[in-house]
């Protein structure tokens, strides 16, 4: 009897003093999460950009294309770029789309070197875009493209041996398409580089001053620059864990 008193004694020690040990033993478990702060790319920015561009002109006139090519001669021209941009980026999420307007200066130049026996040279000397963007942002890092119009001031000079030059501008209005890589290298400023195709389409010189046969020349460029832009307002923090 002694020991069943005894035993149940014990129990009820063990019992009383079991959670007293339990609120001294430390707690083991996965710490709670903490929020890390990513890139926004939303609002609006304005920068500046440089580079440089490679032209492809395709001339046509009365004597029809050269073997099986779509031209009558062709020729390429080069030179830099420069100029500012504004706009406004929605981020959602990881996507990214946006609105860009831009201007520029050029120097884009190169001729035939007298191909049909007369010299033809073009000349990109300034233009602008208004664009679309969609983009995959990773925090401060964004893959981007872009498409909308374009528009630009292209001077052509024809220069006949013997008889005279033929100089006229023409505005043309057309396509742009590319894109490129932003890095935000502080909550406010972004380096990007961005690879641009613009088609400004096809002008006509029905009546040379200087004898040579009516024609045509479709211009195409491909340009590629580096930029800098200024985001205006701060970096909103959403949550990582």
């Amino acid at each position: 009897m002694k020991r069943i008193l005894l035993a149940t004694a014990s129990l009820c020690a063990l019992g009383l003093i079991s959670p007293v040990l339990a609120a001294d033993l430390p707690i083991y478990g996965k710490a709670p999460a903490i929020a890390t702060p990513l890139y926004d790319w939303s609002g609006f920015y304005i920068g500046a950009f440089g580079g440089g561009g490679y032209g492809n002109h395709n001339l046509n006139n009365a004597t029809g294309p050269a073997g099986f090519a779509n031209f009558t001669a062709n020729y390429s021209s080069k030179g830099g770029l420069g100029g500012g941009e504004i706009g406004y980026n929605w981020q959602s999420g990881n996507i990214v789309v946006g609105v860009e307007a831009d201007g520029f200066g050029a120097d884009i130049k190169g001729n035939d070197n007298f191909a049909l026996g007369w010299d033809d040279a073009t000349k990109l000397g300034w233009g602008g875009t208004l664009r679309a963007r969609g983009g995959i942002a990773v925090d401060r890092l964004m893959l981007f493209f872009t498409g909308g119009w374009a528009y630009g001031e292209l001077t052509h000079t024809n220069t006949n041996p013997g008889v005279g030059v033929d100089t006229f501008k023409a505005t043309r209005s057309g396509l742009a398409a590319g894109g490129g890589i932003a890095y935000a290298i502080t909550d406010n400023l972004i380096g990007k580089i961005e690879y641009r195709y613009l088609d400004f389409g096809t002008f006509h010189r029905d009546a040379p001053t200087n004898g040579v046969l009516a024609y045509n020349v479709a211009n195409t460029y491909s340009v590629v620059t580096i930029g800098l832009d200024f985001k205006f307002g701060g970096n909103a923090v959403v949550a990582k864990y």
